[in-house]
Formats: structure tokens, sequence, C-alpha cells
């Protein structure tokens, strides 16, 4: 009654969303605050079947998007919208045929988009499956790791750091701390006491106890809430470049077009005007742009999952091609974490030897179950497991990124003494020690150095003694290697123009010999003197790139960090103006891995890594995101490329038939006496302006953005440098390659139109005498031609078009259309669509018109 009041009294003076957050707060209290729970001590294998068929499988509900739902979409996006809109004039200006030819338009575009969503949606869901969550439960006595959607309720689980809660759970005997940010918003983890209920959906941040699964599935409370917690969704960098682009095209297209149809007001009828004036911005306008775009990119992400990398947001393939600095972690991901036990053991206490290291540091393990990190299997592989059999553990406090040890209180059944045991980063276990400790330090350090000099590790056993003081028995030394291939790629990557920086809780001295041995340089800086989060609000340090960002850039890498450490300086290097890369595996990494521009999980990693990362590798080792590098900027390359040829093809469109309106006037260029000239052989006037056929238009816009999706298999040379955009780059090449096409465009126009003329370049090549239906059909194949080739010169960059061999596909797609467009200029029946006389190319004389067109 307390808290309602509190509450009631502050959402009095508080926002909505003030208000909606204390009744979660609320709701949560009271579920808490219910009946007494029974500890679970395990479940069956009969049992968890028969719970299954009742409670269900223990997963949300899935809310799956109809296909027709997907289809239907297709028909609203901006750009099929502006297509309904000339449908419904040509409707209202009763152009029924001009109107049908539209709509076709419009579904074969909405059939496309729809194929390629739906297949890239099938692809990305089959890829996630590998992705699907892990639980450790007891069943008929024994901790096995099994899917997280069998769980029942009554379970018995363990919940670990690193690890997502799987199911709403009650906890035992320990306390851990708890991630609850995808529930609540609240960037600090709760502490979670005995008895406290564990929601589905947060993540484990530190220490590790049993609980007993309450509800599963649609009855948990991230179930019950899952539609109002959905993240806002975002427009990537990309999508802000294809909609400024857009818009910039939209802006020229209607300024053109609303000059044009003024002009055309004064020569002809409003409504033959405006028919013309909407198609012509219907054809200019990248209809398919975000189609082509799109399916580059998901065909980019099934090229990934070949090499082993998973992609959960697509547009992290653009950011990885622009990425500059790839920050990784150092254990796990650069080396093998894979420890080898070496043979020097270093003891401080009589009668201590390698074997009994082993022993006391097992007693700071859970031995009895599967090992929980790469110390424990390190551990318990090299111990002689059957000499703990008269040993019992009392209590057990788990590893955890802070704390940085384990400990284990036990009874040796033998003697009859309790006593604890510890293992964990010397540094750590030498401030526990308080008898000798000053000369004993001296000495552990002067061998930590020794050892750290040749990249070898040391991990400190302690035990406390009759008197309950902690006594440093010794070091276990062992050595985890790099990965076979770690150096190669790092070479790989700054040959890519990619800085490989270290960022790793280990000992300095450690970090220091990994990269040399690694050639990633020899300026590893501590932690000393890196920026921390505010203690109070948690926020960053004002001014952190002007005040930390030369000492983050400086550096080749940065050892003995915390969390918040690997979270500020890629925040720094992002606030300078750098993409960042961040590799990761554990816990500790997940903060970093969500700041990033590219969070990247390797193989193994925790769930909170996995969460928070944008790509998930799932084949050992770096050498995936060397691959992942080259193929993003491929990715990129083939979308820049194609950008270039889509602004080039609409700004020739719409000048060329700017231009043709003003200058060239059809009807002025008919010979005198044409009604009484045998030879002419057009019955009707020329039209008094030149303008092309609404079906010849959109056929243009149906063949050559329809085989263009082909593009996503082009071969490209990636960039060597990180790949950037510039807008003001993309629209002036494209400007170039336009005005190349729009000068050879109206060139032909005059040529053809003056074909009637004594002396003409026509004439005197045989070609004099066309015919107004040849001259629409020949312009028509022109810049469908141009539209098409402009591709060829796009796709190089600065290059000769010939420098880079075109795809098969593409060379295929562009014959396609290149050839349906030669073939229907040719072939075309003489008629009047919209009233504009057309005819093929080879129905008349000179039949070989076509040949001088290309």
């Amino acid at each position: 009654k307390n808290l309602l009041d509190n509450n009631i009294k502050m959402s009095s003076k508080s926002s909505k969303k003030e208000k909606n957050e204390a009744i979660i707060e609320i709701s949560l209290d009271k579920e808490e605050k219910k009946d007494p729970f029974v500890k679970s001590t395990g479940l069956t294998h009969e049992e968890a079947h028969d719970l299954l068929l009742i409670h269900g499988r223990n997963e949300l509900p899935e809310k799956k998007v109809p296909k027709w739902y997907i289809f239907v979409s297709q028909l609203w996006q901006p750009m099929p919208i502006m297509i309904w809109i000339a449908a419904i004039v040509e409707l209202a200006i009763e152009n029924f045929i001009d109107m049908a030819i539209l709509l076709f338009i419009q579904f074969a575009n909405a059939s496309i988009g729809y194929y390629e969503i739906t297949k890239a949606g099938d692809a990305v869901a089959a890829l996630k499956k590998s992705l699907q969550a892990k639980a450790t439960v007891k069943r008929d006595g024994k901790f096995i790791e099994i899917d997280a959607a069998l769980l029942v309720p009554g379970d018995l689980v363990l919940l670990g750091s690193g690890g997502a809660i799987p199911a709403d759970c009650r906890t035992h005997d320990n306390q851990i701390d708890v991630d609850q940010a995808a529930l609540t918003g609240e960037s600090l983890p709760v502490t979670m006491y005995p008895g406290d209920s564990c929601k589905m959906g947060s993540t484990v941040v530190r220490g590790e106890t049993e609980a007993t699964v309450e509800y599963t599935g649609a009855e948990t409370f991230f179930g019950k809430t899952a539609s109002l917690l959905q993240q806002t969704t975002e427009y990537s960098n990309f999508q802000k470049i294809l909609i400024s682009i857009v818009i910039v095209l939209v802006v020229i297209s209607s300024v053109l077009c609303s000059i044009v149809l003024i002009y055309l007001c004064t020569v002809t009828t409003f409504k033959e005007a405006l028919s013309f004036v909407v198609v012509l911005m219907v054809a200019s306008i990248p209809i398919a742009i975000e189609i082509v775009t799109t399916t580059t990119l998901a065909l980019g992400s099934k090229e990934l999952s070949h090499h082993g990398a998973i992609v959960t947001r697509l547009a992290a393939i653009e950011d990885m091609a622009g990425m500059s600095i790839l920050c990784s972690d150092k254990t796990g991901t650069l080396t093998l974490n894979k420890m080898v036990i070496q043979e020097e053991t270093p003891c401080y206490v009589p009668e201590q030897n390698q074997k009994t290291l082993l022993r006391y540091a097992a007693m700071a393990t859970r031995w009895n179950e599967p090992p929980k990190d790469a110390l424990d299997t390190l551990t318990l592989t090299a111990v002689d497991l059957s000499s703990l059999d008269d040993v019992e553990q009392l209590d057990y406090m788990p590893f955890d990124p802070i704390v940085k040890r384990t400990e284990g209180t036990v009874r040796d059944n033998t003697t009859g003494k309790t006593f604890k045991t510890t293992k964990g980063a010397p540094n750590v276990i030498l401030s526990l020690i308080t008898h000798n400790h000053k000369s004993v330090q001296e000495q552990v350090n002067r061998d930590i150095t020794s050892y750290g000099l040749r990249g070898i590790r040391t991990l400190a056993v302690a035990k406390t003694n009759d008197n309950n003081d902690w006594e440093l028995l010794g070091l276990l030394t062992f050595l985890d290697p790099p990965r076979p291939d770690t150096k190669q790629t790092i070479e790989d990557a700054v040959k890519y123009g990619v800085v490989v920086k270290m960022i790793t809780g280990d000992h300095l001295l450690i970090a220091r010999e990994t990269a040399r041995v690694l050639g990633m340089g020899d300026f590893i800086c501590s932690a000393e003197g890196l920026p921390l989060l505010d203690p109070i609000t948690k926020t960053k340090p004002k001014d952190l790139s002007k005040n930390f960002g030369d000492q983050c850039l400086s550096a080749d890498g940065f050892a003995q960090v915390f969390p918040e450490h690997k979270f500020l300086i890629v925040e720094c290097l992002r606030e300078l103006g750098y993409k960042i890369g961040m590799t990761g595996d554990g816990v500790n990494d997940a903060p970093a891995l969500k700041r990033a521009d590219v969070g990247i999980a390797v193989q193994g990693a925790t769930d909170a890594a996995r969460a928070a990362a944008d790509i998930v590798l799932t084949e050992p080792g770096l050498s995936t995101i060397v691959h992942g590098i080259i193929i993003s900027r491929c990715i990129f390359a083939r979308i820049r490329n194609f950008l270039i040829y889509r602004i080039a093809a609409t700004l020739q469109l719409l000048c060329f038939f700017f231009i043709a309106v003003f200058w060239f006037k059809p009807i002025d260029y008919m010979p005198t006496g044409w009604e009484t000239n045998p030879n002419f052989p057009d019955s009707q006037e020329w039209p008094p302006f030149f303008h092309m056929p609404v079906l010849m238009l959109m056929l243009i816009t149906l063949l050559n953005d329809g085989t263009l999706i082909a593009i996503g298999y082009d071969n490209v040379e990636p960039c060597k440098t990180p790949a950037k955009w510039n807008r003001y780059v993309l629209f002036s090449i494209s400007g170039v390659l336009a005005t190349v096409a729009l000068i050879s465009s109206l060139l032909l126009l005059g040529l053809l139109l003056s074909s009637w003329e004594t002396n003409s370049l026509f004439q005197q090549w045989g070609l004099g005498g066309m015919s107004y239906g040849q001259i629409t059909t020949a312009i028509y194949l022109k810049v469908s031609v141009s539209d098409f080739l402009t591709l060829f010169s796009s796709r190089t960059g600065g290059d000769f078009f010939w420098s880079i061999r075109p795809a098969t596909i593409l060379i295929l797609a562009g014959g396609l259309a290149l050839s349906a467009s030669t073939i229907i200029a040719c072939t075309w029946p003489a008629s009047y669509p919209d009233g504009i006389y057309a005819l093929g190319l080879a129905r008349r004389t000179p039949v070989a018109l076509a040949v001088y067109v290309w």
C-alpha cells in the first residue's frame, strides 16, 4: 500500500512515460511478493515431457507477417504511390491503355520485390536457427544442456554470468546481477537475491545460481508484454543515403516536369500535356532502387554465411565496408582460448607441487558439473578428479569479470577440516594475502614478469590456513597460443586499411608479448589514465574525444581494462569520426559490441555477446572478418555502381525530353508540300513537340530495371581503403555519364528529324526520308540502349569499362534487355499509341537503321 501511495504521488507530477514505468515496477513487485515457492530439485525426462504437452514450448508467440501482406505492402511504398497517382490521372483523362500499362508495371515491380524479400527472409530464418538459446537444466539427476525451448515450469536450471535467462525463474541460494534493460530500460544491472524472480529476456552479468523455472513461453512477463517491448525502427546510414538520393531526383524531376507541363499547355491540350508529363515523371524516378539494393545486400548476407558469418542486421554489411578500426578482445578471439599447462609451477609454500596446486584449484570450481569457462576446463582436465572424492563443497563463488576469481568453501572428510580455496588473477589473489605480504608480492611479481615476457600466463591458487588467513600456494603456468590464422588475418586487415587494436583485461606484459608475436605493434597501454563512466549517473565524460582521443587513437592496444573501458574506448573512437568494429566473446564485451558500428561475436560467444552483436561468427578465428571486409566492400561497390547508373539514367531521360520538347519541334522539320510529295510516307502531320508513347517509356523501365537485379552478382574490385559515401562524387560521375548519353541522343534526334533536308548527313549516307514512326522507334531504341550500356561504364569507377570483366549473369541480363529492346524496335507494328505514330525500324527502308542507332 505504501509503495502504491508513493507511486500515485509520483505519477501526479510525472509524464505519461514515467507513469507507465511506475505501473510496470508495481506489477513486477506484486508478482514477486506472491506465495512462497518450492525449490525444484530437478525433473525426470518423463515429467518434463508431460509438462511440455501441457504448457507448450518455451517460445514467444511469433508474429509472422503473412506473405500476402508482404506483397500488398509493396504496393504502398513511396515509389509505388507515385505510380498509383499517375494511373489515377490517366484514368481521369480516360487514357485507359496508359493506365493499364502503369498498373502492369506496378504489379511487376511488386512481384519482383515480393520474391526477393521472401527469399531473403527465408534464408535469414534458416541461418538464425543456429543461434537458438541453450539452457543448462537438471534432468534425471544430471545437469545437461538442452534447447531452451524445451524448458517447462518446475525445471531446475543453472544461471551463470554471460548467459541469457531462458524463462521466468526464482533464484535459489546465491545472489546474481541481472541486466533488465530489454524489459525496463534500466541501464544498470539489478541485484537478485535468493527467492527473487528473474524475467525471461534479461541477462546475467555477474554471479551464478541455481533457479526454478516458474513460467515459460507466452506466460512469462516478457511474453505478456512483448508487444510493448518492440524497439523503434531507425533508419540506417545506408537508408538515409538512399532517401537523400531519391529526394534529389524527385525534386529535379518535379521541377523539370512542371516547366514542361506549363510549356506544353501552350502548344497542345492540357489533357495530352498532363498525360505525357505524368508518365515522364514516373519513368524518370528510380522505382527499382530499393529492390535492387535490398537484393544486393541479401545476396551479400548469404555469401557471408558461406564463410561462417550470420548477419543479424542487414545494414551492418554497409557499415563493415566503411570500418576503419577493428577493436578486438584477445582471449578467445585473437587466441585459441585453449589453455595449455606448462611444466613450470612456482610454489611459495613448502610441500606444494603442480599436483597439489591443481587439486586446490579444482576445489574452487564445481568439479561435479560441466566446466563453465576456459580456466575451469584447464583445471578440471588436468587434475586427478578421484583425489576429490573425500572433499565436500559447502559454498561456491563463481567467476565474474569484476572480481576476477572463483572461490570454494570445502570440507576434507578425511581430516574433518573446513577451509576456503580460490583461484584467479595473481594481483587479485595477492590482495587477499595479509601474512608476509610484501616479500611474497615481490617474488610473485618477478615470476609473473618473467613468464609474461615469454607470453606465458599465470593462475594464482590460494587457501585459508588454520587461522582462516589466506596463503598463496603458488602459480599454475599456462599458455593461450594465438590462433594459427590470426597473424595473417591482421596483416590482411591492414592491407585493406583497417587498423586492429587489442583491448583485453589480461596482464599488460602478456598483452604486449601477444601483440609482438602477432605483429600488432608494441605500444600497448594499461587502463591507467583511461576514462570511466560517472559513478552516479553512469554517463560518459564530457569532451571524451577531445581529452582522450589522441590516447585511444595512437595506442596499439590496451590491457587490464574493465568493461566500461572497452565501451568508452569504442565511443571515443566513434566520436572522432571513425567507423568502429568490435569483436568479442564474453559478457564483458557486450556493451562495447552494442556500441560499435559493427559488433562481431566470435564462435562460442556468450548469449549476451551474441545478442549485442550485428554479426555472429560460426567458425573459429578472425579470417572470416577479412572475408567479411572484402565481401562488404564488393557489395558497397555494386550498390555504388548501380546508384551511379540509376542517377545517370534518370538525368539522361529527364534532360533529353526537357530539351527535346523545347528545342525540337517535329512539325518544323516536315518537307514543304508533304501532302503532295509521293515519296513522303506519312499521311498525318508531325506533332508540335517530340514525345514518346507511354508504352515505350514503361518498356525502358521494365526491361532495364528488371534485369538490373543481376548487378548483385557482378564482378567488382573491393577498394583497398574503407568505403565512404560521397554524394557529390556520385552525382558528378552520373552527370558526366548522363551528358555523354544525352548529347548522343539529342544528336541522333536532330539527324533523324532533318533526314528530309537536302545535303543532310543522313541524305549523304543514303538514309534520307525517314517516317516519323521510325524516328519515334529509333529514339526509343537509342534511349533504351544507352541507358543500359551506361551501367557498363559506371561499374568500373575511374577505369575503362573493359578493365573489369562483368559477371556472366550480368552479361546475360544485359544481352536479354538489349536484344529485347532491339527486336521490339525493329518489329514494332505500324500504330498510333497515345496518338503518336510508331513503326518498326525493319518495316521500312532503310532496314539497317537499327545498326546506325547502335
